[in-house]
């Protein structure tokens, strides 16, 4: 593996384009170190480390590239750009025009991109008048803090709107940042920023595994013990091997092509396979699904907080809420339902039986035992929604993981996280894409893969 590194590393170009991503990514993390103007950081440490709203932004921060509960420059992370681009690919298959521009190829993919930026900026402007509105005034320094008859109204109105414009700065810079990477730099721009956002929680998830470990057999006193440290670890290859199994899994459709002769030459009749993903959805069901809890969670806490605490109503709200905090069976079985929901949704949009059965048919190819056209397409079909079973099953079972390891071993929820769920889905799939880009460069060059023995 040295050896290989060691090629990596002598190749110029490769070298250059590690070099600029790496640095693409500091400048990424040195942003989540200035906080927005007038924010008190005292009051915002506390804020951090004092559960509820804190705890539902950090589970946000996960698939987001954000770091909402630091209240920082680049607060909003990539998000934005990630919803303005769901929305506009379920707009594709459901709205003509932009279902026509995606047919057009480069000219009409710049085009979507372009349409994709403006929502992103309207996105942002959206999300952070909320965000500044209803949580930093709570954070701010105590001259600043809301109050409709003080003479600082006007001031705190014009802090807010340069709040807004910069964290809406922010996310276009972070969106810059990833086109950067894609055009320049190694790997793909957005999916490394949330790579780096994830990592960067490693640190802190090890100190509080080492604060909360003993070296005692049985531990005790709410410590981890040697044995439960020794499970952990294993329980860790035991998902990364799954996830790497999952999603590298393929179904391989057998495939001929027909022959055709040229003069003299038989072209074609070869067998070949279509290679049909398991999980073809990828992560974005585990992202609906986990975004969609998060409002309940957000929408009842702030009802039970508008009604007395100890009344009737206030108490009512307040358990709902506390029934999707993320460790409750109500959330898990929820969670589930939504996964498989959003795994065959994601599926039927991204994959189209009917296209890829004429796009067979066009080339001069077939699936043995089956007509081109409809048959071929029924085929494909019912192929999908078998193994999409499998993709979602796995899916639900990687989200719950971490809820499991934390309610049976008393691991903290930070900790517990890179043990499943859309960060360690993340992780793995960003890794895999990464070495095949640079196995790309080093296949140029007559050299062996980083995978390959």
């Amino acid at each position: 593996m040295w050896e290989k590194l060691r090629v990596v590393w002598q190749i110029p170009e490769l070298r250059k384009k590690i070099l600029l991503t790496l640095g693409l990514l500091a400048v990424y993390r040195l942003g989540f170190q200035i906080p927005l103007p007038i924010v008190d950081p005292n009051k915002v440490e506390t804020f951090s480390r004092g559960g509820g709203m804190a705890d539902i932004l950090k589970q946000v921060a996960v698939f987001s590239a954000s770091q909402l509960d630091q209240v920082t420059i680049f607060g909003l992370g990539i998000m934005p750009y990630i919803s303005a681009s769901i929305i506009f690919q379920l707009l594709g298959s459901v709205y003509p025009p932009l279902e026509a521009l995606q047919k057009e190829g480069e000219a009409g993919r710049k085009k979507i991109n372009e349409y994709t930026r403006y929502a992103t900026v309207l996105i942002c402007i959206i999300q952070s008048w909320v965000y500044v509105k209803s949580i930093v005034p709570g954070l701010a320094y105590d001259s600043f803090v809301v109050d409709p008859t003080a003479p600082t109204r006007t001031l705190m109105f014009s802090w807010t709107v340069v709040a807004v414009l910069t964290m809406t700065a922010g996310t276009v810079f972070l969106m810059w940042i990833g086109e950067q990477i894609d055009e320049f730099g190694i790997g793909n721009g957005i999916s490394l920023l949330i790579m780096a956002g994830i990592l960067s929680a490693m640190p802190g998830a090890g100190m509080q595994l080492i604060e909360k470990s003993s070296l005692e057999l049985t531990g005790g006193g709410g410590e981890l013990g040697i044995e439960q440290l020794v499970i952990l670890a294993l329980m860790f290859v035991a998902v990364i091997v799954g996830v790497v199994f999952i999603t590298m899994g393929q179904r391989q459709i057998p495939m001929q092509s027909a022959k055709h002769v040229r003069g003299r030459r038989v072209m074609g009749g070869t067998r070949q396979y279509l290679p049909l993903k398991v999980n073809q959805a990828g992560v974005m069901p585990i992202i609906f699904a986990s975004s969609l809890l998060m409002l309940p969670a957000i929408v009842f806490g702030g009802l039970a907080k508008l009604f007395d605490a100890n009344g009737t109503w206030g108490m009512t709200f307040d358990g709902i809420a506390n029934l999707f905090n993320g460790r409750g069976f109500v959330y898990a079985i929820t969670n589930i339902a939504l996964i498989f929901f959003f795994c065959f949704f994601w599926t039927a949009i991204t994959f189209n039986p009917k296209d890829v059965a004429d796009n067979l048919k066009n080339y001069g190819s077939f699936i043995p035992g089956y007509r081109p056209g409809k048959r071929t397409a029924d085929y494909l079909e019912k192929v999908m929604f078998r193994i999409t079973y499998v993709g979602a099953g796995f899916l639900a079972l990687v989200a719950i993981v971490p809820s499991m390891i934390s309610g049976s071993l008393d691991v903290p929820l930070l900790v517990a996280n890179f043990y499943g769920g859309t960060s360690l889905l993340i992780a793995v799939s960003v890794a895999f894409d990464l070495v095949q880009k640079i196995d790309s460069h080093l296949v140029m060059r007559n050299y062996k893969g980083l995978l390959e023995s």
